[in-house]
């Protein structure tokens, strides 16, 4: 399957994020053919809420829309690598394919000591290697243009 297609309408719902006051991260689920079925947006800053991840929102409503025997078909796709919290998230929800743009180690380089981004630099992989549930991670896709959303974005918070 190609992925660029998909993870492309990630970092455009991250820009979208971004523009509404957001932190520029976004996250969307497809069906097993492909077919998106649900998209999210980070919502830190307008909802208030520092849980509001776009992989975690996503996840929050996946769960409560459709059953643990389908969500193990489908495949989230983020515009960046998810964080530990938003792994937890993803595991919990059954789903067990990620396909995702930027790494958190990337991430991490960007922002640095953002304190808008207290990164717990860690790889998804890693997170996921200690369940027992088998989670494929596909990525990174398209890094250099997963990059561009977070031009100049964690600057205004130093």
């Amino acid at each position: 399957m190609n992925h660029d297609t998909l993870i492309r309408r990630t970092f455009a719902l991250a820009s979208q994020a971004r523009v509404k006051g957001n932190h520029p991260f976004a996250a969307l689920l497809t069906d097993s053919s492909g077919k998106i079925i649900l998209e999210a947006e980070n919502t830190v800053t307008t909802e208030k809420d520092s849980t509001g991840h776009a992989e975690t929102n996503l996840m929050r409503l996946a769960s409560k829309t459709f059953d643990r025997d389908f969500l193990q078909t489908c495949t989230l796709y983020s515009s960046t690598e998810p964080c530990i919290m938003c792994s937890g998230a993803i595991y919990w929800t059954n789903v067990k394919r990620i396909v995702f743009g930027l790494r958190e180690s990337e991430l991490l380089a960007i922002t640095g000591n953002n304190p808008e981004n207290p990164t717990l630099s860690l790889p998804s992989t890693k997170v996921f290697e200690l369940g027992k549930i088998a989670i494929e991670v596909i990525g990174p896709v398209l890094e250099d243009e997963a990059r561009l959303v977070h031009e100049r974005f964690w600057e205004q918070f130093l």
